[in-house]
């Protein structure tokens, strides 16, 4: 992949409009590395530019663990800047703005404490992931506050969007494994 150079942030892939797959920069020395991992400025260089409602940490203890694919709606919508802290995850990004020329479309990547990449999902697209080892701790930043009421999800195997995953999940709650198929009328603003 071509990278496209910001500074701290190097565009690996622009698969879709407004999904991102950055590179970072680690500063290595004789104490280990150092990493920015948000730099608002840069960031809205590329695009990006939303305030930080609230930071998540995901822990998953097994590999095969999968979460999402979860999105909010309307005023509720999030931009998340997704990445991988320790272990290593399946990340998916998944188009569901009606007026996108990618509409339906899935956009992957492996996002790991080894690679430090970053995975930028904009509003309108669904995201999950599927740990690809044991003790796996993913770290996003999200741009609107968790919303119950205009929370929405596309089940993992969902017929109507066939994306591919490494591995069917060995781990599952029962609210994501039980998401119906994609019916545009349940996927509407609250």
């Amino acid at each position: 992949m071509a990278a496209l150079d910001s500074g701290t942030f190097a565009v690996l892939a622009r698969p879709m409009p407004g999904v991102l797959l950055l590179g970072t920069r680690p500063q290595h020395d004789e104490r280990g590395w150092f990493q920015r991992s948000f730099c608002r400025r840069e960031l809205a260089a590329l695009g990006v530019d939303r305030e930080i409602a609230q930071a998540n940490l995901s822990h998953s203890a097994r590999q095969g663990t999968l979460r999402g694919l979860h999105y909010q709606l309307g005023p509720s919508a999030e931009t998340k800047l997704v990445t991988c802290v320790r272990g290593a995850l399946w990340d998916v990004v998944l188009d569901l703005r009606r007026q996108s020329p990618t509409f339906g479309r899935h956009f992957a990547a492996e996002l790991s404490a080894a690679n430090h990449r970053m995975m930028v999902v904009p509003e309108g697209c669904a995201h999950g992931l599927l740990t690809l080892a044991d003790d796996t701790l993913a770290w996003y930043l999200v741009s609107a506050s968790y919303d119950p009421v205009r929370e929405r999800g596309v089940r993992w195997n969902d017929p109507a969007f066939a994306i591919p995953w490494p591995s069917a999940p060995a781990v599952i709650s029962a609210r994501d494994a039980s998401h119906p198929d994609y019916c545009p009328d349940q996927h509407r603003a609250a």
